[in-house]
């Protein structure tokens, strides 16, 4: 298996990872292309890829915003066919030895939809098996949907010595997300 990380726009890298990430997102969830092309050329991004016999079995879209120490996990996902055999945790691990490499960033950051359903706590479950946990109980419903969705953090270099509040982590990543979207 191949680990990939890259911060440029790779054209055919994207061709072969694209049905995966819509796959797992589907349309209502997923950015435009248009909107990843710019993020990269905005250093806004990086695309990670697991690779094996020239296939991409999971990718990730990892971003932060200029002159920061957090790095959100955007999106990951595992090839359907794959789901349920560790190749996800075992991606994650590579993506959490990559930012740890990376001097700057101090945490990583993910949201989880937390609306009570299994599916929900089923992500929930595989965040903590990375080593992520919930910050608070704070909860935060984006205007384009109905779900409601949680900070989840993962401290790369120990805890802070003032603890990080699942609000402000929220805050950071509707930033992040108004920046990508700016950027066109």
């Amino acid at each position: 298996m191949e680990f990939i990380t890259t911060k440029k726009w790779d054209e055919g890298l994207w061709q072969k990872t694209r049905n995966i990430y819509n796959v797992a997102f589907g349309e209502h969830a997923t950015k435009p292309e248009k909107i990843i092309r710019n993020m990269f050329a905005g250093g806004l991004t990086a695309l990670h890829v697991l690779m094996e016999n020239d296939e991409v079995l999971a990718m990730a879209l990892t971003g932060s915003l200029p002159d920061s120490s957090v790095l959100l996990l955007d999106y990951l996902a595992v090839r359907k066919d794959l789901r349920g055999h560790g190749v996800g945790k075992d991606f994650f691990d590579y993506i959490n030895v990559w930012a740890y490499s990376q001097s700057q960033y101090k945490r990583i950051l993910v949201e989880v939809e937390c609306d009570e359903t299994p599916q929900n706590q089923a992500r929930i479950h595989f965040w903590e098996k990375c080593g992520f946990h919930l910050l608070d109980d704070y909860k935060h419903c984006y205007k384009w949907g109905p779900q409601h969705y949680m900070a989840m953090v993962l401290y790369l270099n120990g805890r802070p010595a003032t603890p990080l509040k699942g609000e402000d982590c929220l805050k950071y990543m509707a930033s992040f997300h108004k920046e990508s979207y700016k950027l066109n």
